[in-house]
């Protein structure tokens, strides 16, 4: 898949783009199931860099986070959804909780998180902040996210299954 950054060389990609003076913004995610908040969120995050860098979660990864449920849609098909938006320029796929560990490989510039985080709580703001980067939260946008869709549709399809 284009654009899709493999963990094992993506330290050695990012660090050649920083070496061209590419100013490289990283946010993560789990991109279940896309909708306007997600591409608010991400055209934003584009703003503060010239290179946008999405981690996401892998199948793995959301099941811990999100529970047996989720995700809805494949890491591989999240991930060619994500790369089909057009402030995100790569991707990559970690399987830990946090994206602490692939931060550490990326050392962006900028890592960029919704409204609803406080920089203070994220397990990734030192990691960053030691490799001289810096964390910024983004406006929170209210009544936009992946649960609401889907209780949504449970709302409005969820009787229907009895039938």
């Amino acid at each position: 898949m284009r654009n899709l950054l493999d963990r094992e060389n993506v330290e050695k990609f990012i660090s050649d783009l920083k070496k061209q003076n590419k100013k490289v913004v990283f946010t993560n995610g789990v991109f279940d199931i896309l909708h306007v908040g997600h591409l608010t969120y991400l055209e934003e995050a584009k703003s503060f860099g010239d290179i946008l860098v999405v981690g996401i979660n892998s199948d793995s990864s959301v099941k811990v986070n999100k529970g047996d449920k989720r995700p809805i849609n494949s890491e591989q098909d999240r991930a060619k959804m994500i790369l089909g938006l057009k402030p995100v320029d790569y991707a990559v796929i970690f399987d830990e909780k946090t994206p602490v560990e692939i931060i550490g490989k990326i050392k962006p510039d900028i890592h960029i998180k919704g409204g609803d985080y406080k920089k203070e709580e994220l397990p990734e703001t030192e990691i960053v902040e030691k490799n001289g980067g810096t964390v910024e939260i983004l406006s929170f946008v209210d009544n936009k996210s992946t649960t609401g869709v889907i209780e949504k549709i449970l709302d409005v399809y969820g009787s229907k299954n009895g039938k």
